[in-house]
């Protein structure tokens, strides 16, 4: 249960954050390049990231709110639907770590695949 309420604290940070991003990118002046163009990328990326944590916090604080009332009334029904919860949960984070080792894997070949061509190509950094 702790941990659900860390995690729930957490995401309420992250968008609290977000919300502080935007309005301090957009007090910046217009600049060219990569930073200028950061400026709504920030805030995005805070409010997604807190969406996509959102679920397994849910189904963790599912889990422990559940278990906790299957013990107090000592009812098997009820630890098979926290049971589910946690399944759910690390169901979850099992396919994002799938997701995201899949990410770097692709992001490592593209980074060889671009340097490689930019040695052919003579192109210094």
């Amino acid at each position: 249960m702790f941990l659900a309420i860390m995690g729930f604290i957490g995401i309420g940070l992250m968008v609290i954050f977000a919300i502080f991003m935007t309005s301090v990118m957009s007090m910046l002046p217009q600049t060219p390049g990569p930073f200028g163009n950061m400026k709504g990328f920030l805030s995005v990326f805070y409010i997604v990231l807190s969406a996509l944590y959102f679920a397994p916090i849910y189904y963790l604080y599912k889990y422990a709110s559940d278990m906790k009332n299957a013990l107090l009334s000592s009812s098997s029904d009820l630890v098979g639907t926290a049971l589910g919860y946690l399944k759910s949960h690390h169901k979850y984070l099992g396919v994002s770590l799938i997701i995201f080792i899949s990410l770097y894997f692709l992001l490592i070949i593209g980074m060889i695949v671009f340097f490689a061509s930019s040695a052919m190509s003579g192109a210094k950094f």
